[in-house]
């Protein structure tokens, strides 16, 4: 197999899509699959990394620091050069042309949707009403492009169950996963008095609805709760967020580049508020909890699905609700909720979601070699 990955709206910063991306790059590299990752970026470049070639094509800036291909047909003569028997593309707009591409050339592709377009729609908008058509008549026109549809929990995958069915493209569910060996385990020792310490983490856009995270702790501060949050990452949204405060001690202290000591900031905490009510998956909940860090999230959303009630809680995506739930999750034995976060993680390891990868691949890649290549196993 030769495996090309091809992603939009991956930057310096981004969060989930990229830490998906490349650990699943690393996988297929360590598994000895050559690997090409395809992203827009500032100018031409092509380098050569321990797991694989990276191709960054000129593309222009789109807003909130991102850049988006707009010239999909740059993006086939890498992929000739190379010559993938598959694609994986992480995005749902201007690289869908290459799809045809990868048909012409008997080169299977597979979609890996990172995100529900009803709930961002609804999310970036507020608008609800006659999305869900608009979305359904979409996903038909996607599953007909792709040999594969490849979605991270339940949530993402009722999306797509009516279209796959009527197409017949094959979709499959595959929980993305969370590094184990490089985070630290729980050690913290239980609370002694002071303020329930609350964390935040991410990227501070609108889609992420990092506002119910710092409404939450607003409304525990209306309560008389003694409680602190500090909110670790940048975004277009900080500059309003941080005009909900008020009096409440909320801290905000910007993008952390280091993970190592992200996750000893993340593992300092006593719970991570993490509200995903639209996401599909929820890449935050597990780092939390790798470090031995309980989360609370909402009822709806895929990041419910990481939890159990010996780790976490849940609540409506309302401070209201999602301060009820920091409340209960407060309330229960330190020690035991930390052992069980870290023990949950611990069912998500990377190596998972790349062996069901590259079954997925293997499925695809129709042709056992590409003109004027070797194949290689």
């Amino acid at each position: 197999m030769r495996i090309a990955q091809l992603a939009n709206f991956v930057g310096p910063t981004s969060g989930g899509m990229k830490t998906a991306v490349d650990a699943l790059g690393r996988g297929y590299a360590a598994a000895g699959i050559p690997r090409l990752l395809v992203v827009p970026g500032p100018r031409d470049q092509i380098s050569q990394t321990p797991y694989g070639e990276v191709a960054e094509l000129r593309a222009p800036r789109v807003g909130g620091g991102y850049r988006l291909l707009v010239e999909p047909w740059r993006v086939l003569d890498v992929l000739e050069r190379f010559g993938p028997t598959s694609l994986e593309v992480s995005d749902k707009s201007t690289l869908l042309p290459v799809t045809r591409w990868a048909r012409r050339r008997d080169v299977g592709s597979v979609l890996l949707s990172h995100e529900r377009l009803d709930s961002m729609i609804s999310l970036r908008t507020g608008l609800t009403r006659g999305v869900a058509g608009t979305v359904g008549v979409l996903n038909a026109l996607l599953v007909r492009q792709f040999d594969a549809v490849v979605v991270t929990s339940r949530f993402a995958q009722r999306e797509f169950m009516e279209a796959a069915h009527a197409v017949g493209t094959p979709l499959h569910r595959v929980p993305l996963g969370v590094d184990l060996d490089t985070v630290p385990t729980p050690g913290r020792m239980p609370r002694a008095g002071g303020p329930l310490r609350l964390v935040h983490f991410g990227r501070l856009s609108r889609e992420k609805s990092p506002h119910l995270a710092v409404a939450a702790a607003v409304e525990l501060h209306r309560r008389g709760v003694p409680a602190r949050l500090d909110v670790y990452g940048d975004g277009p949204y900080r500059d309003e967020l941080e005009g909900l405060v008020g009096r409440a001690p909320v801290f905000f202290h910007g993008h952390v580049e280091d993970k190592g000591r992200l996750s000893r900031l993340v593992a300092a905490a006593d719970i991570s508020i993490s509200p995903c009510p639209g996401e599909t998956f929820g890449l935050a909940i597990l780092e939390a909890l790798a470090v031995g860090t309980p989360v609370v999230t909402a009822d709806t959303g895929g990041g419910r699905e990481l939890l159990d009630e010996m780790c976490g809680d849940w609540g409506p995506a309302t401070p209201a609700g999602l301060a009820d739930a920091v409340h209960r999750l407060a309330a229960r034995p330190v020690t035991e909720t930390r052992r069980a976060a870290r023990r949950r993680a611990m069912r998500f390891p990377w190596s998972a979601a790349v062996a069901a990868m590259l079954d997925i691949h293997g499925r695809v890649a129709r042709s056992t070699s590409f003109p004027g290549l070797e194949q290689t196993a």
